[in-house]
């Protein structure tokens, strides 16, 4: 019988039956499409040659080039915000407060590690991060070169001490107090990596009802992952905490070793979310404070703009173009993005759009869609004017109006998706391959470990398993740069020595950089609906197969599962796996049922590949 071509369309197709989902895709993992077919995706290696660890799981990598042309890279995590410039990493975390000389003292118990501090005001929490200086030897092995160190507070006993895990063990001789010249340097509160909201038993505040009564909806808690936001301000960048303060990271101050991010006088100090507008430049906080500098004024669907060129300036007057705008329908202004001639503002439920008018009003605020919301402030980007977003429970797209985007692989994505850690999800553009992917945590993970990707110019839909907690496209670097989150990881990480770490860290890798995983192999693979000989009671039998691949590298894996009916459990065929080198020029397959599922495997090193179209011996057989 002559051989005829086994064309399969272009995309996952989650939303049929597999055998609904005939002559397509039906899953995938570490592959895309393009031109209408599936290829492997790029591998990935340390951004900077070798592995650097940053404490804490990362939000947001953000790149971008001083005035001189020199490229920078800023990463901020739960627990630390980083940034380089020639492979040379520092800690630019913020600082919240410093004590006067003395202002810190030790206890230390003979026999253990364990230090307690004292500062009657020292504003922390189990987890924050502290910094001596000025320490003289408690007498023993607790020595200053002990005491002057980074440390990550293990316990807050009291509103004055914590305790601290020293890198000696103290014995008897350790009955000083670190003297009167010893200062505390505290970076802001850490955040947290898990997102939690309560109604019921245990939540509210301490005393509130009876134990074992559940509380009333005013009593919940939630309590989000910590998330960071960038933003360009000339050569210099905003750093948002995602509902916190807002901080700039100034490149012109000189060695960036020695440059914190610093708190902007005069802005709000509690927004969710900031950009910059263009090109008239007005830092625009959203979700912010209606009483400049006072938390608890914060209106989560309050906008606010400084002054223009003037980001120390958000108090209105008749002589600036400082001011603000409450918007409706919704809860929470989420995130915001910049696109074609406006910013466009996601909240939990609707999309505003903001434009520059000029004087007296400054902009100008018009509702574009209802029923919309966004899920987190990383999962809405703009590709050349069109905006494309993650809602909780549809993807939508806005190109002058807002639109709900068809897409097959919804139920898959949204009804095993986890909306609690939804301040999670990551949008990341990859323009070289046309592509928007979001990243996200699945129904029973409180960390991302899925993706889905769409690719905007060919309509089609992939899924996986790659987990990336950030993402920045191509740009200031000739790679995406992407971060991975290792929950319990003990690597040493980059910069100073910190003692009694307990946070996870993060890499961040060059992405689409060869073949490899880090060098590790790629397990990529796909799998097609199944497909029969035509509507009849036939079975089918394939006796053999010619491969069609393009820029095949090392060995594939195809396999071939039969079944007599839609519901029937699927068995191999007798001859599978069929290995597939570079050179195999035909695969005798003896492959025999009603219905054919294909699969295509690479699990080895430095494999690669793209399929093309297979060709098929596939003939009527009698029933037995």
């Amino acid at each position: 019988m002559a051989y005829f071509r086994l064309a399969l369309k272009p995309g996952i197709d989650k939303q049929n039956t597999e055998y609904g989902a005939e002559g397509g895709w039906i899953d995938g993992d570490y592959i895309r499409f393009r031109y209408g077919l599936p290829e492997k995706l790029g591998g990935w290696t340390p951004f900077t040659g070798s592995e650097v660890y940053l404490v804490g799981m990362a939000s947001e990598v953000f790149t971008w080039n001083d005035l001189n042309g020199t490229p920078y890279t800023m990463v901020g995590t739960d627990r630390k915000l980083y940034v380089t410039s020639g492979g040379a990493w520092a800690d630019i975390t913020p600082i919240r407060a410093t004590t006067a000389p003395g202002g810190v003292t030790f206890a230390a118990t003979n026999g253990s590690n364990i230090i307690t501090v004292s500062d009657p005001a020292h504003g922390a929490i189990t987890g924050d991060f502290v910094t001596f200086s000025g320490a003289v030897s408690l007498g023993g092995n607790i020595t200053a070169s002990v005491l002057n160190q980074q440390f990550q507070i293990q316990q807050v006993t009291g509103s004055g001490t914590y305790t601290i895990l020293a890198g000696a063990t103290a014995n008897g001789s350790d009955i000083g107090n670190g003297g009167a010249s010893t200062v505390g340097t505290y970076q802001i509160n850490i955040g947290a990596a898990v997102s939690y909201f309560d109604f019921g038993w245990g939540t509210g505040t301490w005393g509130l009802s009876t134990w074992g009564t559940p509380r009333p909806a005013s009593a919940a808690t939630a309590l989000y992952s910590r998330v960071w936001q960038f933003d360009n301000y000339g050569e210099d960048v905003i750093c948002q905490l995602v509902n916190g303060g807002i901080y700039i990271f100034d490149t012109s101050g000189g060695a960036i070793v020695s440059n914190p991010a610093t708190a902007i006088a005069g802005a709000p100090t509690k927004s969710k979310y900031a950009l910059v507008s263009t090109p008239d430049r007005h830092l625009v906080c959203f979700g912010t404070e209606e009483t400049i500098g006072s938390s608890g004024t914060q209106d989560p669907m309050f906008v606010r703009f400084s002054n223009q060129e003037d980001i120390n300036t958000f108090t209105e007057s008749a002589t600036n173009t400082a001011g603000g705008q409450r918007l409706t329908d919704g809860s929470q202004i989420v995130t915001a993005v910049r696109s074609r001639g406006q910013i466009l503002i996601f909240t939990d439920t609707s999309v505003h759009g903001q434009q520059y008018v000029g004087p007296p009003y400054t902009f100008g605020f018009t509702q574009l869609g209802a029923n919309c919301g966004c899920i987190g402030p990383h999962a809405a980007v703009d590709v050349n004017g069109l905006a494309f977003w993650m809602g909780t429970e549809a993807f939508y797209m806005f190109d002058g109006t807002v639109k709900k985007m068809p897409c097959t692989v919804q139920d898959y994505v949204f009804k095993d998706i986890n909306l609690v850690q939804g301040t999670k999800a990551h949008a990341g553009v990859n323009s070289q391959f046309n592509e928007v992917t979001w990243w996200y945590c699945s129904y029973t993970s409180d960390y991302i470990d899925r993706f889905v990707t769409y690719n905007y110019l060919e309509n089609v839909w992939s899924i996986g398993t790659m987990a990336r907690s950030a993402w920045v496209d191509i740009g200031t670097y000739d790679k995406p740069l992407a971060s991975d989150y290792m929950q319990n990881s003990t690597a040493t990480p980059t910069g100073a020595t910190i003692y009694g770490l307990t946070a996870g860290r993060s890499l961040v890798f060059n992405q689409e950089d060869g073949v490899n995983g880090n060098g590790s192999p790629i397990t990529a693979s796909i799998r097609s609906g199944y497909f029969d000989i035509g509507d009849g009671d036939n079975m089918l039998y394939m006796r053999r197969f010619i491969p069609d691949f393009k820029n095949q590298v090392g060995n594939l894996t195809v396999r071939l599962l039969l079944r007599p009916y839609p519901q029937a459990t699927a068995s191999p065929s007798s001859l599978d796996p069929y290995i597939i080198t570079p050179t195999t020029q035909k695969v005798d397959t003896r492959a025999r049922g009603r219905q054919i599922s294909l699969g295509i495997e690479s699990s080895d090193l430095n494999t690669n590949w793209r399929y093309g179209t297979l060709r098929v011996d596939i003939q009527p057989d009698g029933l037995r």
